[in-house]
């Protein structure tokens, strides 16, 4: 049985133009065609699309599911996902570590009253990351030799604020 278009599309929660980006990308296979012209898919396409979307709800870019659907269908069942998911869980702890530090650099602004970007930028504990990240390093604001946050600073007092 074969699937148009718009009843794949309904059957993987995908909108059409999803799938001829899906082709055009390599991710689906450019389908048949009726005497009508109308692209008719096998019902197997619902099934890989479900994948994709899948993949992409965990963190996948669509090159990396390209290649996670490339290596499956090369080697069958093999280890290619769980070394895939060990890498994408290690950048995804590693944002989450990036996101926490600046939830923590926002609530030190929040909490020591900072209202203006330059004054603030001109206190020795100023807790916005002022200075670029270092590339390949970890998060915004962490000492390369301590690990240790600049986000640390204790709250202004009210005499510590005023000019």
């Amino acid at each position: 049985m074969t699937l148009r278009a718009g009843e794949l599309a309904a059957a993987a929660g995908v909108n059409r133009e999803t799938l001829r980006y899906y082709e055009r990308r390599g991710l689906l296979a450019r389908p048949d065609r009726s005497p009508g012209g109308h692209r008719l898919y096998p019902r197997e396409a619902v099934t890989r699309l479900r994948v994709i979307k899948a993949a992409q709800r965990l963190g996948f870019t669509l090159d990396e599911v390209a290649e996670l659907l490339r290596l499956g269908r090369r080697h069958g069942r093999t280890a290619s996902l769980q070394v895939h998911a060990r890498d994408k869980l290690a950048e995804i702890e590693a944002r989450i570590a990036d996101l926490t530090t600046i939830r923590e650099a926002l609530a030190v602004t929040l909490a020591m009253g900072c209202d203006d970007l330059h004054e603030c930028a001109t206190n020795d504990c100023c807790p916005v990351p002022l200075r670029p990240a270092r590339r390949g390093g970890g998060a915004a604001g962490r000492t390369p030799s301590s690990g240790a946050s600049r986000f640390d600073a204790a709250p202004r007092t009210a005499a510590a604020s005023s000019p």
